[in-house]
């Protein structure tokens, strides 16, 4: 655990991304939302495992690690919150075009609902003033355009229907910016945490559909959106540039589009589709896939709009491993060496340097 922890601080994160689990920590409407209950600290099931005290403890660390940073004269660590889950007690009825099996999970909120939202940001900004954290960064909804976070995204199975996707997020979202407002302090949303479709279908809404769908006034709450974009190769590359896109959806949608920033608040790099197990990785593999992430942050870095790139995760995630070290710590995978030589890069103002410099 300790060579793990000085790995993390030796990339000297910028952001620290943190998801907030609704549906876990607020099971029912009678009791508010647990932020300090016990979490196990495995990676879903695999060790080693230290227990902590949830969020609290969380943003407990996040400011010890602010204040080392500081003590350096570094700006680290700044906490970007991100909301998904709904609680059973808060979740609308199944209905329209929903996928087998889903589950309360994904359905929009009720109006009940609504009100224990504000409820949880509420309780969200008054820990981070008990433990010293600036919660300078919120998420409304961890990808709406996704029916795993967000179901049902249209009325009728066929993918030109109407998605209903950015109404519900357009709630969310106004609803976020009334708490944070009323709270004062430094607080930015951060629209979109959209998944990367290019295209629609029946069941989720493209990052063009969506952005053209949200009202206008939505569109000006913030001045900087994000996307996740993975790195792909081999059998799995694709051709499709999602921050682009997302840019051009942007632009279209007037003044507050176009002058808009953009962060990449997951990217990473796996197997060759991203998502799926590394089962048969080998180094050769690995390499390839470090080359791709590398590409991609080269372009990125080379685009004036984009201000932000965050990895997804560190530590390997089990149900999506694109991680930096594998599951038990025991393995650094290639990428970790590229970002290492990255943020070294970006911290001395010098240049990137090439692919096959980074993936050495």
């Amino acid at each position: 655990m300790r060579l793990a922890r000085e790995r993390l601080t030796a990339l000297h994160p910028s952001y620290l991304r943190l998801l907030v689990d609704w549906a876990a920590l607020q099971p029912s409407a009678s009791r508010a939302a647990t932020l300090e209950s016990f979490t196990s600290g495995c990676a879903r099931t695999i060790g080693p495992c230290t227990a902590y005290r949830g969020i609290a403890q969380e943003l407990a660390a996040i400011a010890s690690q602010q204040r080392v940073a500081k003590a350096h004269g570094e700006a680290s660590f700044e906490v970007v919150l991100d909301v998904f889950g709904v609680p059973a007690w808060a979740a609308g009825e199944p209905s329209d075009c929903e996928l087998p099996d889903t589950q309360p999970f994904a359905r929009p909120i009720t109006p009940a609902g609504l009100a224990g939202y504000r409820q949880l940001i509420r309780a969200l900004l008054a820990l981070g003033a008990r433990e010293g954290v600036e919660l300078s960064w919120w998420s409304p909804w961890n990808e709406p355009n996704n029916p795993q976070f967000l179901s049902p995204q249209r009325e009728t199975c066929a993918a030109a229907a109407p998605s209903h996707a950015p109404a519900i997020y357009a709630q969310l979202a106004g609803a976020m910016a009334d708490e944070l407002a009323a709270d004062g302090g430094t607080h930015h949303l951060l629209l979109g945490e959209l998944a990367a479709y290019a295209t629609d279908s029946p069941h989720r809404t493209s990052v063009a559909s969506f952005v053209a769908g949200l009202p206008a006034s939505v569109i000006c709450l913030s001045e900087t959106w994000s996307i996740h974009a993975y790195a792909s190769y081999g059998a799995g590359a694709t051709s499709g540039q999602p921050v682009e896109e997302l840019e051009r959806a942007l632009d279209a949608r007037g003044e507050c589009g176009a002058r808009a920033r953009v962060w990449i608040t997951e990217t990473g790099v796996g197997a060759p589709r991203p998502g799926e197990q590394r089962a048969e990785a080998t180094p050769v593999s690995e390499h390839e896939g470090c080359l791709a992430l590398a590409a991609q942050l080269a372009g990125w870095t080379a685009d004036e709009r984009v201000q932000a790139i965050i990895q997804y995760t560190f530590r390997e995630d089990p149900a999506y491993p694109v991680g930096l070290l594998s599951a038990d710590l025991a393995r650094v995978y290639p990428a970790y060496r590229l970002w290492l030589l990255y943020s070294r890069a970006r911290a001395q103002g010098q240049s990137l340097p090439p692919a096959t410099a980074l993936c050495a």
